[in-house]
């Protein structure tokens, strides 16, 4: 039996020139702006424009592209090695799409379609799973394909999560940091129309600190904040620069939580852009913990068993 494992994600561009393809698939799709479609191309437009340099300027200080691109390409190779099925990844807003990828694979007898969003919302796993499912109808494959919608409370996964924190930590004690779950932000709009994200995150944070209990690290206080907002409307709170200052000690770690694999968002917008907010605010050491990323092919390795079994 052929078999295929597609690992979803939102992507990220490969290149400069693909900044603004980037974006403009990410504000077009219709699960990030409801809105009908000649308003939501017009919000895309503006929000491209005013965006478009500045973001080309943040990948450039990345190298050029996004770290998502690198990340990913090793997992896909370590699990080619590891399992019986065929790797591929399939990003939603660049190069690799659906369309590109399901032509090589439509005479698979099964295909496994993995997110690597721990949490589902309607935002990143429904966008995925929209995507996918229109591409596969074409080749009439789409009952070969079997998905799974979250998996925050894996052992795996928290395990992973667990062993970044203490790699951020090195040998400091972390009774003399407090340590931050920060998710990326949504609009509480989207909350209130019903979508689980930031109930899945919570659930989530649970798990981590039970992990974390159970490994007998214990933190000065952990806390959840939220990054990434844009535009003027209200989004998921408490807003992670307000959970900055808010910090009695001064020493804290960071740790991505709404990210299996880093990338701007990781590498840039926490390890530069708030970094030099918690300078601004006085922090002694402010430390940002890896994503699982190649940790992620133990997670894949445990979902893939269950799901053909």
């Amino acid at each position: 039996m052929k078999k295929a494992i597609l690992l979803l994600n939102m992507g990220g561009p490969n290149n400069l020139d693909e900044v603004k393809v980037f974006l403009k698939n990410m504000f077009n799709d219709k699960r990030i702006i409801s809105a009908p479609k000649l308003i939501r191309k017009l919000i895309a437009f503006i929000i491209i424009k005013s965006r478009l340099k500045e973001a080309r300027n943040n990948y450039k200080q990345l190298g050029g592209k996004s770290p998502i691109i690198g990340y990913t390409k090793e997992l896909v190779n370590i699990l080619n090695n590891e399992l019986d099925a065929d790797i591929f990844y399939v990003m939603r807003y660049t190069p690799p799409f659906a369309k590109d990828v399901l032509p090589n694979i439509k005479d698979y007898d099964k295909v496994y379609a993995i997110p690597l969003y721990p949490h589902y919302s309607t935002t990143t796993t429904a966008s995925s799973f929209d995507d996918l499912f229109i591409e596969a109808k074409k080749y009439k494959m789409e009952n070969k394909i079997q998905t799974v919608h979250k998996y925050y409370s894996n052992e795996n996964y928290n395990k992973a999560i667990v062993q970044r924190i203490k790699e951020a930590l090195k040998d400091k004690n972390p009774n003399e940091y407090e340590l931050v779950f920060s998710a990326h932000g949504l609009t509480q709009k989207i909350i209130d129309n019903g979508d689980i994200y930031q109930k899945n995150i919570k659930q989530n944070v649970y798990y981590a600190r039970k992990e974390l209990a159970k490994q007998g690290i214990n933190f000065h206080k952990t806390h959840l904040a939220y990054q990434s907002r844009v535009g003027p409307m209200q989004w998921i709170k408490p807003y992670l620069e307000d959970k900055l200052a808010s910090l009695k000690l001064k020493k804290v770690i960071i740790y991505p939580i709404a990210f299996t694999i880093d990338n701007s968002e990781t590498e840039f917008e926490l390890d530069v852009e708030y970094k030099e907010l918690a300078y601004e605010l006085g922090f002694k050491e402010y430390i940002v913990a890896k994503a699982p990323n190649i940790l992620m092919s133990e997670v894949i390795k445990d979902l893939y068993n269950k799901m053909g079994t």
